[in-house]
């Protein structure tokens, strides 16, 4: 399997701006800009797509070991915070409510720790990773 995004810049890197077009065109010329990534502008910034990407893959890889161990979640809510300083990511970190019936906190933990570890894009990412896990 392979994806795919399109990102087309004009101008130069303060004043130009540019869109960013997803494969499956959920995002359509979606505006980025300096404004949008250092600034309060309108529009997205890869690091806004990077936390989300994070967020939703380490949800995901959570769901399938709460699953795989016999576990069926309510509700898994991520939030991801990336932090970006002098030009690069230094921190990924997630915030997790979960309400999963039935599961010691114990095995809660190990199978977080799990999906931290071992989703995708915590695996591509070269920064440190943090989770703050509540289960309900």
């Amino acid at each position: 399997m392979k994806r795919n995004a399109t990102a087309v810049w004009q101008g130069t890197g303060k004043e130009g701006n540019g869109h960013l077009t997803t494969q499956s065109t959920v995002l359509n010329q979606t505006q980025y800009s300096f404004n949008s990534r250092f600034a309060e502008g309108v529009g997205t910034n890869p690091e806004e797509l990077v936390a989300a990407a994070h967020a939703g893959c380490f949800t995901m890889k959570l769901s399938f070991n709460l699953s795989g161990a016999g576990f069926t979640p309510e509700n898994l809510e991520t939030k991801c915070e990336i932090t970006f300083e002098n030009g690069e990511i230094t921190l990924s970190h997630l915030t997790l409510n979960a309400k999963v019936p039935e599961i010691s906190k114990e095995k809660f933990d190990e199978l977080v720790a799990d999906a931290e570890a071992n989703c995708p894009i915590s695996k591509l990412l070269n920064t440190k990773i943090t989770v703050d896990a509540t289960l309900a």
